[in-house]
């Protein structure tokens, strides 16, 4: 009756959020407050420590840190002086767009930055092309959860904290995460090339000439401030990644073993944030309106609600279900699971991830199956659902194309964009069981 009562609880937030356009995260918590004490009997106190404040602080520093990328404008020059650096090669810029997009979520800017930042350019270009916009709009996205996905972006600092939440070691979810972010990186790619040569190829039987050089206004020089952020945060990287990769190739070390457990991404995005503030790279008003306040709510209300959800033995529940599935079936069907689960206005990140990591667990004990493979099913499944006109990204494709050309785009979206990612994203859970299992 519980489970019943929470599932209903999640279904309520997240309709609540959808169309009175309330956070979800914010719509959760009086859910989780009612359901997790009136009816599971948990002691209000312990439905607030449900409030993911390790994930919570982590997400609040490295937003702070890179604001100031954002906040000045080095991402975004970074961004057009690649661009302009391949415009005489114009067959090749979706696939430019794509990687650029990794590069700047993967360096701070966050997903829905980079869709700001890359999906109208993506659209532009494709239109000028003469292409399918689809694979702009599909480029921008992807590139964006690709590099979010990355160790140290939004998604791989919540995939991490979700693993390490479950009893798995800090080694155990770096390796998740570098997992998810390199098979999604080399799915999502070559989504985007095979599409990419399926619209040549069309334009080619058509007799479409396809050597136009796109034009692009000459991108303005790197300013002081903006070099000296791109030397901070390229340290920033070397000192969270080079511990944990060290401790991997030398776990023996006593060293290294203790370097890799003093760093946190957190407290160490404070600190290089500190310095920013020092060098005077941008104002504090300015960093702070750059912290996604709206994500760091939805991510820890419904981390509230999951809680009470793993309290009252939903998680179990869903576990035992998943039991029943044959071995070889158990990564398609939790890939599946998460794509139907996120296709219809959910968030991965938000929802999805948090009620079905703690599931992820409970099978890979009882089964024996590598964590590492589930969470990297889990995590392509719903993330492959990031471009429905349902989603976030999806819905801002919508508002960047022109108003006579909205409707088609839905139905490329829906009917094309949608199936195709989830069904790549389906066959790439098989193959890498076949490789993991």
């Amino acid at each position: 009756m519980n489970s019943i009562l929470i599932g209903l609880s999640l279904l309520a937030a997240i309709i609540l959020g959808r169309k009175k356009k309330i956070n979800i995260g914010i719509a959760a918590i009086p859910f989780a407050y009612i359901v997790g004490t009136f009816f599971v009997k948990m002691l209000p106190e312990k439905v607030i420590e449900g409030w993911p404040l390790a994930t919570f602080f982590v997400i609040l520093g490295i937003s702070i840190f890179f604001g100031f990328a954002t906040a000045n404008g080095t991402l975004e020059v970074l961004a057009n002086n690649i661009l302009y650096r391949f415009r005489s090669f114009p067959l090749v810029l979706p696939i430019i767009i794509f990687l650029i997009a990794v590069l700047i979520a993967a360096l701070g800017a966050g997903y829905y930055a980079v869709m700001v930042l890359m999906a109208p350019m993506a659209i532009i270009i494709c239109d000028k092309l003469k292409i399918n916009p689809l694979i702009g709009a599909l480029a921008a996205d992807c590139g964006g959860q690709v590099g979010s996905n990355f160790m140290i972006g939004l998604n791989g600092v919540v995939f991490r904290n979700l693993i390490t939440s479950e009893g798995y070691s800090a080694d155990l979810a770096f390796s998740s995460s570098i997992s998810i972010f390199v098979v999604y990186f080399i799915m999502t790619f070559l989504i985007i090339l095979g599409l990419m040569f399926f619209s040549i190829h069309q334009k080619r039987a058509a007799g479409i000439d396809d050597q136009e050089e796109i034009e692009f206004a000459l991108p303005k020089k790197y300013t002081k401030a903006q070099k000296t952020n791109l030397v901070l945060i390229a340290i920033f990287v070397v000192v969270l990644l080079l511990p944990p990769f060290a401790h991997m190739a030398f776990p023996k070390s006593s060293v290294i073993s203790f370097m890799n457990s003093s760093i946190n991404v957190g407290l160490v995005a404070i600190l290089f944030a500190l310095i920013s503030f020092l060098l005077n790279l941008s104002t504090e008003k300015e960093v702070l309106s750059k912290i996604p306040w709206g994500t760091l709510l939805m991510i820890s209300g419904m981390g509230m609600l999951v809680n009470v959800a793993i309290n009252a033995g939903t998680i179990k529940i869903l576990s035992g279900w998943m039991n029943h599935v044959p071995s070889i079936l158990i990564p398609l069907a939790l890939c599946l699971l998460a794509s139907l689960f996120n296709s219809f206005g959910g968030s991965f990140i938000g929802v999805v991830a948090p009620a079905l990591f703690p599931v992820v667990a409970s099978i890979a004990h009882s089964t024996g199956i590598n964590p590492i493979l589930l969470y990297t099913c889990v995590a392509i499944g719903g993330l492959a659902t990031g471009i429905s006109p349902f989603s976030s990204g999806g819905a801002m494709v919508l508002g960047f194309v022109k108003e006579d050309f909205r409707d088609e785009m839905y139905k490329r979206e829906f009917y094309v964009g949608l199936p195709l990612c989830i069904t790549v994203a389906a066959v790439t859970s098989l193959i890498y069981y076949a490789i993991m299992g």
